[in-house]
Formats: structure tokens, sequence, C-alpha cells
């Protein structure tokens, strides 16, 4: 007897798979995200942000893969994920 292969998340109706695939397994997605792990890990280091403490890092000019100092600043969440977006959903 063969067991059925679960496909999609039962909570969320997700392919996840399907969806690492064709998005997230992308060779310049998985260094924009490799870039702001690193961003976060540095803002850590810098004793700016905390595990649990409601806090994002910006990135000011809106590039993940410009980690420079000047650049990165510790902002709560809420106002990292409510700002203008383009047409491309970049920052205005």
């Amino acid at each position: 007897m063969a067991i059925a292969k679960r496909i999609r998340n039962k909570s969320t109706g997700r392919n996840y798979k399907k969806e690492y695939a064709s998005y997230q397994g992308k060779p310049n997605v998985i260094a924009k995200r490799v870039s702001r792990d690193t961003a976060r890990r540095t803002m850590q280091k810098r004793g700016l942000v905390k595990k649990g403490s409601g806090m994002d890092v910006d990135h000011k000019d809106g590039n993940p893969m410009n980690n420079s100092k000047t650049n990165l600043r510790a902002v709560s969440k809420f106002k990292n994920r409510s700002f203008a977006r383009n047409k491309n959903g970049g920052k205005k």
C-alpha cells in the first residue's frame, strides 16, 4: 500500500514545495535573504536589536544587498512593514 504524499499545507492550502521551486529557491532571492540575515546579525552584535524585541532592521535605501552601517537602522516592525511602495514593490 502506497502512502499518500501531502502536497499542500492543511491549514493554509499553500504548496510550499512548489513555492520554493518557483521563487524562493532562485539564486538572486537566496542572495537577498542571506544579505538580510547578515544585516540582522550585524545589528545584534552592535546591540541595536534583540531576538523578540519587536524591532526590524531597515535598509534605508531599500536595497537588501547594501549592508553599510549608514544604511541600516532599527525600527519597529509596524513602521518597517508599512512604508509606501512604488510600482515595483520598492520604497518610494
